[in-house]
């Protein structure tokens, strides 16, 4: 349907001075100018006339393909965005010739040959329905403020094609199965946008607050719940014990705030406005981070908490009541079970319509208990192998017991400093990983491993080392988009982002929420990591019954004489694996390593350089984040 679809605008012979970058096409830098029809229409023709590719372990349970998964988080309207008619900016209106320049679903087929090349086998994307416009952030608004958790972002599609949004996904859908790679999609279960289509026929559903009698707005005292010292340290200690009965509450000024559930709604574009029986006027609760208690993130006036217990008690929002459930509230009676039902039917829906293979679910680890389990049986009653991602930075065994089968991790909460990096892997040496984890630096709500670094050779070289690092751990390969062109600039400001960059980067500036686009062209001054990525990737499928050991004691961490050459030593049947990576982004670094066996010649499988181990020792001397890898004898 979209190549029909493209012949016709051939036909039509729609054209305008239109240009794609080369690296989607062959890994070089600088743009190209194109027909748009005939250049989007000549890849489906090249994909279509291939053989259907076959997954990476055809047949295999959700576990196991999620191991073998090389990943690719792309983030459409941002991923394919491109600057097509090069006057130095995006537009949000498509261009003459009908085409957009914000990424659609028909660039995101264009770049799956791009993806193959890397070594790609699973496409992870980030949520594609339609966002709320009431209090949107940036010009393009959050995809987590979810308007309609069914109906798929028209702006994800392209008006010269006259297609649904919806035809363009199954499309995409489609064309990465036909080339071997699954897709798995975020999902949003804990919030929408405050105006969600939910509000206007199921009020009971969120949390209100009383308007201001001025202007019929929320007060001007809302904001997130302020507990003292010694009542944030009775918290910690009952989360940390997992003791979740009688946890702390709010005060009672911020709990009156709230109202009953109102009679009757009305939407504007300004959001919903309610009506309580005894005529108090309301209006939707908007969300805040509500966990730690204490966070100083930007409220979020775009989104609204669903009302996921129904407890005349627990009438407000606060972290005992839509993340650390108190135990008085987390109870079968309580449970908003319309709701719960509804949550449940929406993985089912997507697989049927767009035959996605697993769903990521945004702050998994928050929702009940009850609920995860029902999500994840429901869609599995359709297919058993569904995987199912957390967004959970511990892969503890629990995890993998609610049914999921891989966690994020916190892998991009350390590689600051290399000290970090080794605390980390000695700790899961000890435990073992039970759930793999996601062998990345970054992702869309954490600083970029370049951060701070744009435009320099260090960005780079640590984003080399970093994913060289991530390829031999058992971890499933990761790569948030842009990270292979040294992209620097933050997504969102989530995690472990400081006031000096929320300064520098309001949500106008932010991707998250308002147009943007990647350096494609140029690739921010570096040359693309792209084939290091492809070797890497390839290196950990030859050697993945070593690499995706995750049992207690899998790594050993060998001493080197230089702090800055961080190695990791993968042992298996007959042969070991060596990693040796240079920490250091800016500066060459020499150092030695020890052996048992006296003399031997060993490869590095990345550049293909023989070394010579003599009188017991490995003389090295690297560059800024250059990694090497060897095959040891036993």
């Amino acid at each position: 349907m979209v190549l029909n679809a493209l012949d016709h605008v051939r036909k039509n012979g729609a054209s305008s001075s239109y240009c794609v970058p080369n690296i989607w096409a062959n890994n070089s830098k600088g743009k190209q100018q194109v027909c748009p029809a005939d250049h989007y229409g000549k890849i489906l023709e090249k994909l279509l006339s291939r053989k259907p590719a076959a997954f990476s372990k055809p047949g295999s349970t959700a576990d196991d393909w999620t191991r073998n998964s090389f990943v690719y988080n792309l983030f459409v309207r941002l991923t394919t965005a491109f600057d097509h008619d090069s006057d130095g900016a995006i537009a949000t209106d498509p261009l003459p010739c009908g085409f957009r320049e914000t990424g659609t679903f028909l660039k995101s087929i264009a770049l799956l040959p791009y993806l193959e090349r890397l070594g790609i086998n699973t496409i992870y994307l980030l949520p594609v329905t339609i966002p709320g416009n009431a209090n949107k952030k940036g010009n393009l608004g959050s995809p987590y403020a979810v308007k309609n958790p069914y109906r798929i972002d028209p702006l994800l599609a392209e008006p010269a094609l006259d297609l649904s949004a919806e035809t363009e996904f199954a499309a995409f859908t489609q064309a990465a199965h036909h080339m071997g790679m699954r897709v798995v999609l975020e999902f949003v279960f804990r919030t929408t946008s405050v105006d969600g289509d939910w509000v206007r026929h199921h009020p009971d559903w969120y949390y209100w607050l009383e308007a201001n009698p001025e202007n019929g707005f929320a007060p001007e005292s809302y904001a997130p719940p302020v507990f003292d010292p010694e009542t944030l340290n009775t918290i910690y200690e009952k989360v940390d014990k997992n003791d979740l009965s009688k946890l702390p509450e709010p005060s009672e000024s911020f709990k009156r705030q709230f109202t009953q559930t109102p009679e009757t709604v009305k939407l504007s574009e300004k959001g919903a406005r309610g009506e309580t029986a005894d005529g108090t006027s309301c209006v939707v609760a908007s969300g805040f981070c509500d966990w730690p208690p204490d966070d100083k993130q930007p409220p979020w006036t775009d989104v609204a908490y669903l009302k996921l217990h129904r407890h005349e008690s627990f009438n407000y929002i606060a972290y005992n009541t839509i993340r650390m459930y108190d135990t008085a509230l987390d109870r079968p009676e309580y449970m908003n079970e319309e709701l719960w039902n509804t949550i449940a039917d929406i993985i089912p829906y997507f697989q049927k319509h767009f035959l996605i293979n697993g769903a990521m679910i945004d702050m998994g680890h928050a929702l009940p208990s009850k609920l995860k389990t029902t999500i994840v049986e429901k869609a599995r009653e359709k297919n058993p192998d569904f995987a199912f991602w957390d967004e959970n930075f511990d892969p503890s065994p629990s995890i993998k017991d609610q049914g999921f089968n891989a966690v994020f991790g916190s892998l991009p909460f350390v590689i600051q400093d290399p000290i970090y990096i080794r605390g980390l892997l000695n700790y899961l040496n000890k435990i073992g990983v039970v759930v793999p984890f996601f062998g990345t630096g970054e992702n869309h709500n954490t600083p970029r491993v370049c951060h701070n670094l744009a435009g320099k050779a260090a960005c780079r070289n640590r984003s080399r080392f970093i994913f060289g690092l991530a390829t031999v751990l058992p971890a499933v390969p990761f790569i948030h988009s842009g990270m292979e062109i040294c992209e620097s600039k933050p997504i969102n400001l989530g995690l472990n982002f400081t006031d000096a960059d929320r300064k520098r980067w309001p949500s106008e500036k932010l991707p998250l929420f308002s147009t943007g686009c990647y350096d494609w062209a140029d690739c921010n001054g570096q040359e693309p990591l792209t084939d290091f990525v492809a070797t890497m990737l390839s290196l950990h499928k030859r050697y993945a019954d070593i690499i995706q050991n995750g049992k207690p004691g899998f790594l050993s961490l060998p001493f080197v004489s230089s702090p800055d050459l961080f190695a990791v030593m993968r042992r298996g049947e007959g042969i070991n694996l060596l990693f040796i990576g240079n920490s250091n982004s800016e500066n060459n670094a020499a150092g030695y390593m020890e052996f048992h066996r006296k003399s031997f010649t060993i490869t590095d499988m990345v550049s293909g350089t023989v070394y010579q181990v003599s009188d017991y020792r490995l003389e090295l001397e690297t560059g800024p984040g250059q990694c090497l890898l060897f095959e040891i004898p036993v």
